[in-house]
């Protein structure tokens, strides 16, 4: 097929070249990756990574919160314990990951914020857009007619300045920060709902404020747990704590004087229901506090309600028995008395008791069962059927030798290495097992002396009551944060940011008045809404109606 007459060949492209992308240097890759950390979408997945970050605290105990819980892990999983601990499991709010997550999301939010703020205030202070022409373009839309001659209540007639007056008023009204605008055709613009942009801003800057709080708080403030027997007092120093987690700017000179003494504790089990005979119902400790000018306050301490004293909130952490020991040397010297707080086995709280005597002849050191209510297996083995004292049981095993205390390095009270150590008590010597009862003594193998299980208070008259036979201790958490008040503050105000940019909307109206030939007038009204709206068109509707109103008179569309 022949080529029309004025067709004409175009010239081959010329080959392609390399694209040649401009080089951002180090400057623009700092800057490229500022607007990336700053950025909304960075944000919202650093707060989801602190939250997967904090898992972790809540599956494995923490030293802060619970350090005896840490020490029967290592205990129980010495393999892994070690290596979970190299990855800062058992400290992960104070780890370098999680402080690492912190640290982003707060520089991030930061700078999310502060443009933010900028650019709100600037709009704050701006007037209301001009009127668009043709009103008619937007989705919500409503137009009336005022025929020629109509006057208002006092007989005038209306004019373009009088109506666009009355929406004025209209909007006033409904809060609208209102502009007139001449031209060609009078109208008056009008916008509401800044405080939706300003909730948003209240909630990310609250955000930020948490954050401040929580740093502010967790490195001046402290955690310390006290163990502490029925008719012990605890005070406020330093070296009283069992253990002590104090934040880095931390200071003795926060520790507020005070005194608590645990005159009883008290502790009620289920009895009546056989599918739960033995839980707990209730536990209670009475305590006296003592403050600087030396009166004693009587204090109540149960689960879930602190005290709070000194500025310090003190909770009920745990409980369990702690059997009064003594042991004396092969001449009738006492050696060693006091009251060993037993940990927690099992829900018939089957304890645990380490003992250690460092001022024996040849030290000793003992792992004792303690039995709240003991009764034999088939297997002859011991149990306790209940947590109340019921037939209170000690039972020992021995062992003698180096304690490993005087060399200087902090041990574990519930702990004993018996590394070293020679048993002469337990199933592999002659004597297998001491068994003791409130009261009884029993004499130590080796010339090594005796040991007796302390009858604190006998029991009463009454048949089986050994309520008192055994002391009860109580594990106190005690803990002090300063800045609580102000997290309780931001929290509020996230909340009340949340709402107000949830449910406040933010939208332009218009109202303009158009001259027409036969010396009617014709209103308009649009409105424009940021985001979803679904009550725009009914606000524009209902701007016309009270706009009506204020001119007193019906208008026909």
């Amino acid at each position: 097929m022949s080529r029309p007459s004025d067709h004409f060949d175009s010239p081959a492209p010329a080959p392609r070249s390399e694209i040649n992308q401009p080089k951002l240097g180090i400057v623009g890759y700092l800057r490229f990756f500022w607007r990336q950390l700053t950025s909304m979408r960075v944000a919202l997945l650093l707060l989801l990574l602190l939250a997967i970050a904090a898992v972790p605290g809540s599956l494995f105990p923490q030293r802060a919160a619970d350090p005896n819980g840490v020490v029967q892990y290592f205990s129980a999983n010495p393999t892994s314990a070690p290596i979970l601990d190299k990855f800062q499991l058992f400290d992960v709010y104070t780890s370098i990951w999680f402080s690492a997550i912190y640290l982003l999301l707060f520089i991030s939010l930061i700078g999310c914020v502060v443009p933010r703020a900028t650019h709100h205030y600037k709009a704050l202070r701006s007037r209301p857009p001009r009127t668009p022409v043709h009103l008619e373009r937007l989705a919500s839309f409503a137009a009336y007619d005022l025929p020629a001659g109509e006057t208002d209540a006092a007989g005038n007639p209306f004019t373009p300045a009088s109506v666009v007056e009355a929406a004025r008023a209209v909007l006033r009204k409904s809060r609208y920060r209102v502009q007139l605008f001449d031209g060609r055709e009078l109208s008056v613009s009008a916008e509401r709902g800044y405080a939706r942009e300003t909730g948003n801003l209240v909630f990310h800057i609250a955000m930020i404020g948490i954050l401040i709080a929580v740093g502010v708080g967790g490195s001046i403030g402290y955690t310390g747990q006290k163990v502490v027997v029925v008719g012990q007092a605890f005070v406020n120093v330093r070296s009283a704590f069992d253990s002590f987690n104090p934040g880095r700017l931390f200071t003795d000179d926060f520790l507020q004087p005070y005194r608590l003494v645990l005159n009883s504790f008290s502790a009620t089990y289920e009895e009546k229901n056989l599918n739960a005979i033995g839980e707990a119902t209730d536990y209670t400790a009475d305590m006296t506090s003592y403050g600087p000018d030396g009166k004693g306050v009587k204090q109540v301490l149960k689960v879930n309600y602190p005290l709070e004293i000194g500025g310090n909130q003190i909770y009920l952490l745990g409980n369990g028995y702690a059997p009064k020991v003594t042991v004396k040397d092969s001449a009738g010297k006492v050696v060693f008395t006091d009251s060993v707080p037993c940990l927690p086995q099992d829900a018939n709280l089957t304890s645990v008791c380490i003992i250690k005597v460092p001022d024996a002849v040849k030290q000793l050191g003992m792992v004792g069962f303690f039995y709240p209510t003991a009764s034999n297996l088939s297997t002859g083995a011991l149990a306790s059927v209940h947590p109340a004292l019921g037939n209170p049981t000690l039972t020992l095993r021995v062992y003698q030798g180096d304690l490993g205390i005087n060399k200087g390095v902090p041990k574990s009270v519930y702990a004993l290495n018996t590394d070293g150590m020679k048993e002469i008590v337990g199933p592999d010597v002659s004597t297998h097992s001491i068994d003791l009862t409130p009261g009884k003594t029993a004499t130590l193998p080796g010339g090594n002396g005796t040991i007796t299980f302390d009858n604190v208070s006998p029991p009463s008259t009454k048949a089986n009551d050994l309520t008192k036979s055994v002391p009860r201790y109580v594990s106190l958490d005690i803990h002090s944060d300063p800045t609580q008040g102000w997290v309780l503050f931001f929290a509020i105000c996230v909340v009340a940011g949340l709402l107000t940019s949830l449910f406040i909307p933010r939208r332009r109206v218009w109202v303009k008045v158009i001259e027409r030939a036969d010396g009617g007038l014709r209103l308009e009204y649009a409105g424009l809404a940021r985001g979803e709206d679904p009550g725009l068109e009914a606000a524009v509707a209902d701007l016309a109606r009270r706009h009506s109103r204020q001119l007193g008179l019906k208008l026909s569309s």
